[in-house]
């Protein structure tokens, strides 16, 4: 009897929580950020049709990723923030080779956590434990994807670009089947925005 109620509870929680539809829209337009990494010398330019929700949303200015000043540097794990819910805020950051960034548990219920296959080859993979601080020195260059564990599902991933973008090629290749964690199909996710376009 108690399964049977849990049951019928557990998905009635989750409609009320999430509110179905409402809920929905709110992710697609967290995830839909018209950004794009650029090296430097390069011209942004725009967000290409393909990247956009759907037919009226209009053209914007791509927003260029810089340099993030200084040899430390902090990513909060939030519940909300400027870019939605379930975020690490910043969601991209360009760093130098031996920088150090420190990701703060903010919120409770958020971990950081390297994706596997989505790190430089020869790079330390990293792992916190949920709830708690930890601070990552990056030593090789190229792209890292990570995680919040929890919240995968409602993709609360991070990008990071260390120097210069050299495992791009085999990041790209990994998003195609990293995208199956997520809730939703949504090719219009951050990470794939981010990927995709540079």
């Amino acid at each position: 009897m108690n399964k049977k109620k849990l049951l019928f509870i557990i998905p009635l929680c989750f409609l009320v929580l999430f509110n179905g539809k409402k809920y929905d829209e709110a992710v697609k337009e967290r995830l839909f950020l018209p950004i794009k990494l650029c090296l430097e010398g390069e011209d942004c330019g725009t967000v290409s049709q393909a990247s956009q929700m759907s037919a009226n949303v209009s053209q914007s200015e791509v927003k260029k990723v810089e340099l993030s000043e200084g040899s430390e540097h902090v990513v909060k794990m939030l519940n909300v923030g400027e870019g939605g819910q379930m975020i690490f805020e910043p969601a991209v950051i360009k760093v130098s080779k031996g920088d150090t960034i420190h990701f703060k548990a903010t919120d409770m219920s958020h971990n950081s956590v390297s994706v596997d296959g989505m790190v430089p080859s020869g790079a330390s993979s990293w792992a916190g434990q949920l709830n708690q601080d930890i601070s990552v020195t990056f030593d090789t260059e190229g792209v890292y994807v990570y995680q919040c564990d929890p919240h995968v599902m409602m993709a609360m991933i991070g990008v990071i670009q260390v120097g210069d973008p050299i495992n791009m090629e085999e990041i790209k290749k990994a998003s195609q089947d990293y995208r199956s964690k997520f809730v939703m199909d949504f090719f219009t996710n951050p990470l794939f925005s981010i990927i995709w376009s540079i």
